[in-house]
């Protein structure tokens, strides 16, 4: 194993956290709610600890496969664990199980709180707590990649920290790996700029609309107000909300070739299509069940309400702007099917993902068809209008059954070790390695993870951590097979 390269881009990415922590230095600076040392000595243990690595194994940049699994693991592990310094130094949260999983929750867009009281955190640590999101959403591993000019190397980290579906799809930008990441980024980053600035003129302060911006297109959750979105009451506020958690969950390739004027690649994709159906199919299902239950009696809201969540949940984004447990049961189960979805590959949502369903729902009609209707026939799945190998469609059967298989698994470990009922049990399981946030039962959108035991934090966020880098990238290295040359 290259231990140096690894050392060096672990050193890099301290680096960049490090100077990331600037801006909720500067937040603290401007409230003056004590929170600027603890910012301040992390922001230093960060950098400190990086530029060491970097100026001692700065030649060495040539990464395999292997190495570069291991360093996304790794380096999501460590920088969760160094992230929580400054609500440990603060005191805000004393127990360092606590603040990993907030961080961790973080990261990985989670959006799982274990604070009771969210608005008593001072700004500065309020606004480092939603900038993880930031950094997280689009993968903290691909901004590293900006400041190291690795060519194949950068590549392997892209691909440890990428989803199936990317593999799938073979979305990509451009042919330079780092030029790539600078696109990526710079959309990322335009959607969070035009988001806050539509929520400041819809009345939000420009603290809450930066912090809410954050945690929708990375479709995260984090709100820095205990009743998260509800909190404003603004049907403006929600619909904006949507857009943009609706943009979050669309590959971000469409959106370059937007750029570029290519119009005819967004209409020709297969799982943006279907990506809209799921979306318009749930979101109606939902408010039409809470127009007819006269939950809301007048439509329009049962429709802004109903959208809002249904969308929510499918993007993994966990904002919510009512407590859905109060909804009828209807509505509770189309929520509940959508937290096993996701958005699209490539976006910065997490889950399953429509195109996996989506190749098994053509694979079983092929199949159907050819078993009961056109024996002589030859089963083709296609994507983006071009047959799909026989192995892509077995990737796609073996990710969402290996979901499910941890799932059922670890909703049995919740309930052994923490005594859960089967619901909130089999919920928190969900709600972490889909990262999604909220779930049901005791982990429901009025309640938060304080409760959770420490064993029980911890196995969550391994969950986080799995869904984050969907599963394949850590799963692989307790494969004996992976250490071997």
């Amino acid at each position: 194993m290259n231990v140096a390269a690894v050392c060096n881009v672990v050193g890099v990415l301290l680096m960049v956290t490090g100077g990331s922590m600037l801006l909720p230095i500067v937040c603290s600076l401007i409230y003056q709610e004590g929170d600027f040392s603890a910012l301040l000595i992390s922001a230093l243990i960060l950098i400190f600890s990086g530029l060491p690595l970097r100026w001692l194994f700065r030649k060495s940049d040539v990464l395999n496969i292997r190495e570069g699994i291991l360093v996304a693991v790794f380096c999501w592990v460590v920088i969760s664990a160094i992230s929580a310094l400054p609500f440990i130094i603060h005191g805000s949260i004393p127990s360092f199980t606590d603040a990993f999983f907030e961080m961790m929750s973080g990261y990985t867009t989670t959006g799982a709180t274990i604070l009771r009281d969210i608005e008593s955190l001072p700004h500065g640590l309020l606004f480092w707590r939603s900038q993880t999101h930031l950094l997280g959403g689009m993968g903290f591993l691909t901004l590293t990649i900006i400041f190291l000019p690795h060519g194949v190397s950068g590549l392997r980290l892209f691909r440890a920290e990428s989803s199936p579906g990317q593999v799938i799809t073979r979305d990509r930008f451009v042919s330079r790996n780092r030029d790539a990441m600078i696109w990526l980024w710079a959309i990322y980053l335009g959607l969070n700029v035009i988001q806050t600035i539509f929520l400041w003129f819809a009345g939000m302060e420009i603290f809450d609309a930066l912090c809410t911006s954050f945690g929708t297109v990375s479709t995260s959750g984090y709100s820095p107000k205990n009743l998260s979105i509800g909190y404003y009451n603004s049907g403006i506020i929600d619909w904006i909300v949507i857009l943009f958690m609706f943009l979050g969950g669309m590959t971000f390739v469409l959106f370059f070739q937007m750029i570029k004027g290519n119009f005819k690649v967004i209409a020709k994709n297969t799982e943006f299509r279907w990506y809209i159906g799921f979306v318009l199919f749930f979101c109606g299902a939902t408010s039409m069940s809470l127009w007819v239950s006269q939950t809301y009696q007048d439509f329009g809201e049962a429709l802004r309400y109903g959208t809002f969540q249904a969308l929510s949940l499918l993007t993994t984004t966990g904002f919510t702007t009512a407590d859905y447990e109060l909804w009828p049961q209807t509505a509770q189960m189309f929520l509940f099917s959508v937290c096993f979805i996701g958005a699209c590959a490539g976006s910065t949502t997490s889950g399953i993902k429509v195109v996996h369903f989506t190749i098994i729902w053509k694979f079983m009609y092929g199949a159907l068809k050819k078993i009961f209707i056109q024996p002589m026939s030859v089963v083709s799945v296609r994507l983006n209008g071009q047959p799909i190998d026989r192995s892509i469609i077995d990737l796609a059967v073996c990710y969402v059954m290996a979901n499910l298989f941890l799932v059922l698994s670890g909703g049995c470990i919740m309930s052994i070790s923490d005594n859960l009922d089967y619901l909130s049990a089999m919920s928190s399981v969900i709600a972490a390695l889909m990262n999604i946030g909220p779930g049901f039962g005791l982990v429901g959108p009025s309640e938060n993870y304080s409760f959770i035991s420490d064993f029980g934090k911890w196995f969550l966020s391994w969950n986080m951590l799995v869904g984050r880098l969907e599963m394949f990238s850590v799963l692989v290295i307790f494969f004996p097979a992976f250490w071997k040359k």
